[in-house]
């Protein structure tokens, strides 16, 4: 295992992707560089890139860090927990955007791996994926986002998008109201399958492949028009995210648990979000379709 190859790759990743989003833009991200050295069981360093009230991104942050500990948190050792309390070291890449346009889905992105040192032994895996959370739907663009991870795997293993597929679907899912977050899209954690070579390779071909996934479905819906009707139920939608993340997410919990920086982890959070009693959309409305036609799990590509 090279560290300094995967550094390399998940740093360059970060600069490429704000890159790319700064051009679609039009305005520039805020680069704040730390290093995480007063917990002595937590330490590293990092950077995180955000853009507050874009043209067309409300909030926007990409992060990159890589840090070692002394206890590895429980949250990331779900299916091995006899590593739980072990020395480690992680490095990744994670984003979130949430657009002001309503009818621009926000998107999440992470990839990482994760080294674990126990006794003589070090063990690795990788993890992350990405995820689509429209609040109006378009199938196109769920096709879209799905044809790109299907794509990107299948020079992998043509099993590995179906695997991945109902994998997120099963862990970006709101049990307390039965409902999922989003439309899904890939997650993985824990692999290591492909051997480590391999299973680096696919991890950068996800990382290249998200701003061919999400750029393009941002470019056709920016112009579409809304109204304070469609930012409300933006604000109510972008609730179930809030919920999803403070309650379940394993990321927001390792950092949390691993005494990681918290501006970078909360970065996720939206900026503007309402919660509402005993909410139900009007018949028949756009509104009403997100929850019958897009958020119960689908086989977008008809496979």
């Amino acid at each position: 295992m090279n560290n300094e190859e995967l550094y390399n790759y998940f740093s360059n990743l970060q600069t490429n992707i704000v890159f790319q989003l700064e051009k679609v833009d039009g305005q520039k991200f805020l680069k704040d560089n730390w290093i995480k050295d007063q917990n002595e069981n937590l330490r590293g360093h990092g950077c995180t890139q955000i853009l507050e009230g874009g043209n067309l991104f409300e909030r926007a942050g990409v992060g990159f860090s890589c840090v070692e500990g002394d206890e590895l948190p429980a949250s990331a050792s779900e299916q091995r927990k006899h590593l739980t309390g072990k020395k480690f070291k992680a490095i990744g890449v994670y984003l979130i955007i949430h657009p002001t346009n309503p009818f621009i889905p926000t998107v999440h992105f992470n990839i990482r791996s994760l080294s674990v040192f126990d006794h003589s032994q070090s063990l690795w895996w990788f993890g992350g994926g990405m995820d689509l959370t429209p609040y109006y739907g378009f199938e196109e663009d769920c096709i879209h986002f799905h044809s790109i991870c299907k794509v990107t795997l299948d020079k992998f293993d043509k099993n590995l998008y179906p695997n991945f597929k109902s994998q997120c679907d099963e862990y970006f899912y709101l049990k307390h109201r039965k409902e999922a977050r989003g439309i899904g899209g890939i997650f993985y954690d824990n692999f290591d399958s492909l051997g480590f070579e391999n299973s680096f390779a696919m991890t950068k071909e996800i990382g290249n492949s998200f701003c061919d996934a999400y750029l393009p479905i941002v470019e056709r819906r920016k112009i579409i028009p809304y109204n304070q009707m469609h930012r409300d139920f933006q604000a109510l939608r972008r609730g179930r995210y809030v919920e999803f993340n403070l309650i379940f997410d394993r990321g927001t919990l390792f950092g949390l648990q691993s005494g990681g920086r918290t501006e970078s982890i909360l970065m996720s959070m939206p900026p503007n979000v309402k919660w509402a009693y005993q909410y139900y959309p009007e018949k028949n409305s756009l509104e009403e379709k997100l929850y019958t036609d897009f958020l119960p799990p689908r086989n977008w590509l008809n496979i």
